[in-house]
């Protein structure tokens, strides 16, 4: 379905950009816009500088603290990253909606029960391949990462059926498949969002909202300063 291109951003404009966010997410599920319509460029640098992307899923839009929420193996590059620079970047974009949410701020790990909990649900091969691969890292061909994956599927009570991937065998012969320590959650923590709405001849609807975070207890939680929001042109 394409959409007029006859949006704008509220005026007055949200107190709270991620309720807005939140909501777009949510639409852009509802109406099926790609196959994986929670998908957004994250951005990290490293301690040469150098930056990098990648393409990851946004799990949830934690309201009202204000956090994003996305999973991957603590020993990636980005892993790695995270652990020298604990800022990032995130963009998520629906061509067919006409819109686009920019997130910057502070990232920490999620607490281990949280991501106990979402892996614990995850497909079964799923939950193996985070323990047979040592993301980021070079291997020598795609048969020696099956081969990692075959070996992982039988230490938990499971094989891969000849030639491919798929496990076989009665799920009730697999051992139970705990979380493995270099794998779990992220929570990025807003400090500053962009929406961003397509407009006709390129006159985009844009507004930035930025607040403080200070840090709380262990570091892992963030309290906030309301939101400062100023329009900007496109």
């Amino acid at each position: 379905m394409t959409r007029l291109l006859n949006q704008t951003l509220p005026d007055p404009l949200p107190h709270d950009p991620l309720q807005t966010a939140a909501h777009w997410l949510r639409q852009a599920f509802d109406e099926q816009v790609s196959p994986n319509p929670n998908a957004m460029t994250l951005a990290t640098v490293g301690a040469d500088g150098q930056p990098s992307a990648r393409i990851v899923l946004c799990k949830d839009i934690v309201l009202p603290a204000g956090y994003l929420v996305f999973f991957s193996n603590y020993e990636s590059r980005k892993g790695a990253e995270l652990s020298q620079r604990p800022r990032a970047s995130v963009v998520m974009h629906w061509d067919v909606l006409h819109r686009q949410v920019r997130v910057e701020g502070f990232v920490v790990r999620s607490p281990a029960a949280e991501s106990d909990d979402y892996y614990e649900p995850r497909p079964w091969l799923s939950r193996v391949g985070a323990w047979a691969s040592r993301q980021s890292q070079p291997i020598g061909s795609r048969a020696d990462m099956l081969e990692a994956l075959k070996t992982e599927a039988q230490r938990f009570g499971g094989e891969l059926s000849q030639g491919d991937a798929h496990p076989v065998g009665p799920a009730s012969a697999r051992v139970p498949l705990p979380r493995p320590a270099h794998w779990g959650g992220y929570r990025l923590w807003a400090e500053a969002v962009e929406l961003w709405v397509e407009g006709e001849y390129r006159i985009h609807d844009r507004a930035r909202f930025t607040r403080r975070l200070t840090a709380i207890g262990d570091g892992d939680r963030f309290q906030a300063t309301p939101w400062h929001v100023t329009r900007l042109q496109p």
